[in-house]
This record gives structure tokens, sequence and C-alpha cells, in this order.
């Protein structure tokens, strides 16, 4: 069925069978029975956390009203938590992704594989999802054995170099930067990573290039294509897409010629690049942003989630890299493409957390502090020439105040105290050293970060360059 029908389909399922999409549609004045070819799905209102997902309790919001048999936990885009309840079907589905990964790039199919999952377990999504998918492939008969420290670090590497020798490869899955500390840390401990045969599976950020293959070098590598993948997910809908090796190969390409990358994605930064099966997630590009439809614990009809990006036609992906002169050189899935700049609400990822502008401001408003300072801040990730990444917090001084060592600790205590007090995800997805954050102190007026009269903002990413269209 073509996926565009299929999404019709499952729209009129979750019509009759959600109560909080009915509730929705006669709210918005929508007659489900009108609703016949893919032109009248496209004019459906989008779907929100704010219009929909927050607005109706839980059990409306899943089919037949029952709630799944388990629920995640994510902070959304304020900090204020939400449930995600889901089924294990809901999981068979996600595993799929896990098995395109698995299969295709690492031969799982053929090699004993350790999987170790080093998400934060505990209510958020990422840990026991994973382990959960990997368990789901395990099932249906490839050789992994899933071993989960989770987020502790120590505990991962202890496990390791007992398990390690008994397979013939070792999958990490976690955040980027974590994996990072991992991989540092175990070679500084002479850990032999190129004998373990390391593969990495990350989600939750976008990473250069120059990241991936430095970190495919510390970790012994040969074939970073082929030996990492990046999954594109939220805790609304799990994993919507993933890298592949040929979404890899591409992606490097097109690091080694920006102004190549810039015609096709219309910026000058690097997007993730993933592939997608738009028969389980249908993708939509509205005004630069992506919308989804998805069958899951809650269905999702046109939901806008915030997410910086758009879609390539695979057949257009290849007619414009080889307009460029580039022939990918491993094999084809033939599948959609689609790129993710990151959220366009005003937060940060760090290590997979969402760092929110509210959380800094509280510190920045505590009784010790608030003299010191305007309020006006920039919240970014800052990566060093050794490619770590650095939650980096530039603060305005109050008019007359210098720059001082002691101002700066007192400023960071304030702001890491809230931090730990306010996000959950920050406080159990961050490695305790790599929690405290850089307070840059600028003076009143700053005119690169805090420039008179300019409207302020308070998170700051890498710049676009505006362009024409994408040349796709």
């Amino acid at each position: 069925m073509d996926p565009r029908d299929r999404a019709v389909e499952l729209f009129h399922r979750v019509a009759a069978s959600v109560p909080a999409y009915g509730a929705f549609l006669r709210d918005q004045g929508v007659d489900a029975t009108q609703v016949k070819t893919f032109q009248d799905f496209v004019r459906l209102p989008l779907t929100t956390k704010d219009n929909y997902t927050r607005r109706y309790p839980l059990p409306e919001l899943c089919r037949d009203g029952v709630i799944g048999d388990m629920i995640a936990v994510s902070s959304g885009s304020t900090g204020t938590p939400s449930f995600w309840p889901r089924s294990a079907a809901d999981e068979q589905v996600i595993a799929e992704r896990f098995e395109q990964v698995f299969r295709d790039a690492f031969q799982a199919a053929e090699r004993r594989t350790l999987a170790v999952v080093c998400f934060a377990l505990g209510t958020w999504v990422g840990g026991l999802f994973t382990l959960g998918c990997c368990r789901h492939l395990a099932a249906k008969g490839y050789p992994i054995t899933a071993v989960a420290p989770g987020s502790d670090k120590r505990e991962i590497l202890r496990v390791i170099p007992e398990l390690a020798p008994h397979f013939d490869q070792v999958v990490l899955l976690g955040y980027p930067p974590f994996l990072k500390d991992v991989i540092d840390t175990g070679l500084a401990q002479g850990l032999p990573w190129a004998d373990y045969s390391i593969k990495l599976v990350t989600a939750g950020e976008v990473f250069s290039e120059e990241w991936r293959t430095l970190v495919a070098e510390r970790a012994g590598m040969t074939d970073p294509a082929r030996d990492t993948a990046s999954l594109y997910g939220t805790a609304d809908a799990g994993v919507l897409g993933n890298e592949t090796p040929l979404s890899v190969e591409i992606r490097r390409f097109l690091a080694a010629h920006p102004e190549k990358a810039r015609q096709l994605f219309g910026e000058s930064r690097l997007p993730s690049l993933v592939q997608y099966d738009p028969r389980v997630r249908f993708f939509e590009e509205q005004n630069g942003t992506l919308l989804f439809t998805g069958d899951n614990g809650i269905p999702l009809i046109r939901y806008h989630i915030a997410d910086e990006g758009g879609l390539v036609p695979h057949d257009r992906m290849i007619a414009f890299l080889r307009r460029h002169g580039f022939h990918p050189t491993v094999e084809d899935p033939r599948l959609p493409f689609a790129y993710v700049f990151g959220r366009s609400h005003f937060t940060v990822s760090y290590y997979g957390a969402n760092v929110y502008p509210e959380n800094i401001a509280v510190g920045l408003e505590q009784p010790e502090v608030s003299a010191m300072v305007t309020g006006k801040f920039v919240l970014e990730v800052v990566e060093d020439a050794r490619r770590d990444r650095q939650l980096t917090v530039t603060v305005e001084l109050a008019p007359g105040l210098r720059h001082s060592e002691e101002t700066a600790r007192i400023v960071g205590d304030s702001i890491l105290a809230q931090l730990l007090r306010l996000n959950s995800e920050f406080a159990n997805y961050v490695p305790p050293e790599r929690r405290p954050p850089v307070i840059r102190l600028r003076e009143a007026g700053d005119p690169e970060y805090f420039p008179p009269g300019a409207k302020h903002r308070y998170t700051r990413k890498p710049a676009g360059v505006p362009s024409a269209p994408p040349g796709v």
C-alpha cells in the first residue's frame, strides 16, 4: 500500500478508537468521514504537546482509552514531565530500526554480539526501551546478548573487559559525548578497545563527522560508516529513523564539501541524516520543520515535534549526489531521507538531556547572584579541540561590574544547584564530572553576546547562512 494511503487509513482508525483524537477533531470542526484522500489528510490540523497531548487525560490519548503496559517519561520542551505509554507491540515496530542497524551495518546475524546499554536507566525513555529492543532481536534469533550498566561509567568499564572476550563484537549504545567519555577513560585505563571490535549506536544529539572520525580512531574502528549509527527518535514515538551505511557515507562526503551540503540542506551547518520507513513513520515537511504520523502507545496524527529539518526523496538524493560526482559504494536500502538540525524551541542537548533556559534563569535569580548580573545569558554546548563538549553559559554582568574568578564560581555553583534541582534528565544523564558549567562573564552591553537594543536569544547554535532553496 502507498504510504500516503496508509497514513489516511491510520487517521480513520485513530479517529474511531482514540477518544482524545475524536474530541480534538470535533473541537477543530473536522468531520472525519470527509477525509477520504491524501489531499484531505494534509489539510488536517496539526497536533502538538500543547494542543493535544497535554490537553487530554492520559487514558483518552490511548487506543480504546486503555493505557499500555509500560510508561516512559520525558521532560518535554519546558521541563514539565510528559508520560508516554507503549506496549510490547509498539516496541516490536521500533525494534525494526535497531534490526536494520545490527543486521545491515554490524552483520549481527553472523557475529556473536554483546550489546552494552549505556543510556540512563529508570523512567526515562532511552535505557529500558533500548534494552527491550535488543531483547526483541535476540528473540528473533540474532546471537545478541545484552547487558545494561546504564550511565554508570565505572560499571561499564568493569563489565566490558570481563565479557568482551566471549563475543565477536561489542556494541555500545548511548549518548555521543558519554560514549566518548567511556572510550577515553577506557584508553587511560589500558582497555584494548581495538581487540573488542567496537561498534557505536548513538542518539539524542547531532555530532560532527570530525567527532565520528576521532572516536572511531580511539576505539580502533576501521570503517566508521559501518561501525557507527545514530538513531533519530523522540520519547513521543520511539525511533523514527536511523543512520545507514549509505547515509553515513553521504554525510561524510557532504562534511568534506560544505558548499554542496549548503545547497542540499539550505544551511551551512550539517544536520543528522537518516533514512526512514514511510510505511511505519510517515513524515511531512512544513515550514522547515518536521511532522510525523505513526501508531504508538499514543497514536499521533500530523504531530509537530518542533524539529528543524526536512525530507529528501531517495531518487532525488541519489540524483543530487551523481550531479556532484559522488557515487556511494555501500548497499542502498532505497528508503527516503530525513535531515534533522535539532529542536526549534530554545533548548540545548547535553549528554542527551534537554537543558532549558528556564533552569539557567532560576540559577541567576538566587539572592546570592541576582545583584551581580542583569539576568541575560547565552546557553550553548561548546566543543573543544579534543572534541569534548562542555555546557557553557555566557552571563551579562550588572553594569559597572568586571570579571572575577570568585563571581564566576558563585554564578556557576548557583546554576549547577538549580539544574540538579529542576532538571531530572540533567541529574541522571550527565556524568558528575561533566555537570559543572563553564561560566564566561561579559560586561554589560557586550557587543558579541549582549548588544544593546537587539532582541536577545538565550541559546546559541552554529550560525546558519541564508541561501536559496535547496537545489535537490
